[in-house]
């Protein structure tokens, strides 16, 4: 075994002078980041669309429809135009694109973009080098408004789609998922329900990662089957078209999708336009782009079963790698964009950091060194003291704002959680304590059962929470598995470097080549870097844990029965 890694790491080495660049096209910005064949980053660049591209007139990088509840839409002329300025700063410094052997990208999940009927043929496959890409494309597009992932106006499509595929649970066991607002099926059958004239005017729907590839191509690109698995519309273990899924959502749908395509193939090479202007070699390879959550998975290196990344942000987000995925009601499964043998899985919490923030501020005076000094005041387990703390209404479980506190008494002892006592408050420091552990206990209950491993080999901790060293001891101690710390945090477009490379390596050896082997030949200062910050605690105490998470789900269960997602407390 030892001597097969050795010569799947030596025919993983990538060109001594090659660069490889990555995008993100995210929700509020576009980055690029560029690495070395040591897998170093050279340089890095990012337009901010409501700063530099004020003439769209985004908040936030959306536009909020307040004549519709929920519809949150974008303009996908403004991911044109920023394409263009970011590559402009590069070249203002004097980069040297010449060097770039492949380019890659992530793109916020979900958003569609829907180019206008004879669009290739009289645009898209004719761009001039002496006229801007944004004022050739301006009339490019059927809608100018692109639906996004923040869009919560689907509720009526989304139980339309269930009850066509035979509930949300078949739907889940088919696409991954079951149907949701933001997932681009019901987006897309929204679309066709009231404004039908727009849907029968596109010839091609994109997501915006295959749309910013399309850009760089010059012709329509395939949507790659890891992010075509967040549109409720394809079979995620066979990665085809379902057709039944298709059809419960609009007429003639496939062929306005196109085929789908492998995440590490070759989207093509880079279109003329950016040869002239730019200066990048006429070979290098486009290859395919990937949703932002699974370049994430790749900027981070997560390459095995047993890796999970928790993410302390916004909203808190769980991902890991499983072969063995268990889709239902809670959670979302897509294809591993950089392994075709496993499935990356994922949590989304709404109640993250703002949540996080709320209780600091409301028992510790607003200071994150009262609030650690509260929680190291209490003893883990919290002596049975259990709560639930919802800021805005929770995804998962789905449950209504509000805040629900118990005590079970002996959390190993108590076999029945009716008896639990419900109470009106804690004190601050089993408040600090009640919520913190409560979030990590929710995700250690709800990543099994999605199919993560527990515990896993190890979890790698990033969003701006991961600073508190408190939290990760914490979390260590609930997994019951070291915790690790990226060194960076824009692990998405550095993924997308990653998955340049890799893309450019599959197609220089003419096989797939695991990730893995390409990682093994990094530089030892490379962007791979992670920093052990916190062990697993004592089995004994995890044990304990074990035993109050599962008190916890119970009580969890309960409220959902008793509230439910459309429920007022």
């Amino acid at each position: 075994m030892a001597s097969k890694a050795k010569a799947a790491a030596a025919a993983a080495i990538l060109p001594h002078d090659a660069l490889f660049l990555g995008f993100d096209s995210s929700t509020q910005s576009l980055k690029a980041t560029v690495v070395d064949a040591k897998l170093r980053i050279v340089t890095s660049e990012i337009v901010h669309f409501d700063s530099e591209l004020p003439h769209y007139k985004t908040k936030d990088g959306v536009h909020r429809d307040l004549s519709e509840n929920g519809r949150v839409t974008a303009p996908a002329l403004m991911w044109v135009e920023a394409l263009e300025c970011v590559l402009d700063k590069l070249k203002k410094r004097s980069f040297p694109f010449e060097a770039i052997k492949a380019v890659s990208g992530s793109g916020q999940q979900h958003g569609s973009i829907y180019w206008k009927k004879d669009t290739l043929n009289s645009k898209l496959q004719k761009l001039s080098h002496l006229e801007s890409l944004h004022g050739q494309l301006q009339d490019a597009f059927s809608t100018i408004h692109s639906p996004i992932w923040m869009d919560s106006s689907t509720f009526v499509q989304c139980k339309e789609i269930e009850e066509a595929l035979g509930g949300a649970v078949a739907l889940s066991l088919l696409t991954g998922s079951r149907a949701h607002e933001r997932y681009t099926g019901p987006q897309i059958r929204k679309l066709y329900q009231t404004q039908k004239e727009v849907y029968e005017n596109t010839e091609r729907i994109s997501l915006v990662s295959s749309f910013m590839a399309s850009l760089l191509v010059g012709d329509y690109v395939s949507i790659d089957y890891s992010d075509a698995a967040g549109m409720n519309l394809m079979d995620f273990k066979n990665r085809i078209w379902s057709h039944v899924a298709l059809e419960a959502t609009a007429p003639h749908l496939e062929e306005k999708l196109g085929p789908l395509a492998p995440p590490h193939a070759v989207a093509g090479v880079i279109n003329p336009f950016f040869v002239e202007r730019y200066d990048f070699s006429a070979d290098c390879l486009v290859i395919q782009w990937s949703g932002d959550n699974l370049c994430s998975l790749a900027g981070l290196a997560l390459d095995h079963p047993g890796d999970v990344a928790v993410s302390l942000g916004t909203s808190d987000t769980v991902f890991g790698i499983t072969t063995n995925p268990l889709p239902g009601l809670e959670g979302h499964i897509f294809p591993n964009c950089v392994d075709p043998q496993s499935y990356m899985v994922m949590l989304v919490y709404k109640n993250g950091s703002l949540t996080r923030e709320e209780v600091r501020d409301r028992c510790a005076d607003g200071s994150w060194d009262h609030f650690n000094k509260l929680l190291d005041e209490t003893s883990p387990l919290n002596d049975g003291k259990v709560g639930f703390f919802y800021k805005y209404p929770e995804i998962l479980p789905p449950l209504p704002v509000g805040v629900h506190r118990f005590c079970v008494k002996e959390a190993e002892s108590l076999d029945d959680v009716s008896e639990a006592q419900e109470v009106l408050a804690f004190d601050p420091s089993t408040e600090v304590r009640s919520l913190v552990e409560g979030q990590f206990l929710s995700m250690k209950t709800h990543s099994k059962r999605i199919g993560m491993p527990m515990p896993p080999k190890r979890i790698i901790a990033t969003g701006g929470a991961s600073a508190n060293h408190r939290l990760l001891v914490l979390m260590a101690t609930i997994f019951g598995c070291d915790v690790y710390t990226a060194q960076r945090t824009d692990s998405a477009s550095l993924g997308a470097a990653f998955r340049a490379a890799h893309g450019w390596l599959c197609n220089d050896q003419k096989d797939f080549v695991p990730i893995a082997s390409m990682f093994a030949n990094a530089a030892e200062d490379g962007a791979i870097q992670f920093k052990l910050s916190a062990h697993a605690g004592p089995n004994d105490l995890q044990a304990k844990f074990a035993a109050l998470a599962k008190k916890r789900a119970e009580l969890e269960h309960m409220l959902v029965a008793k509230y439910g997602a459309n429920s007022t407390l």
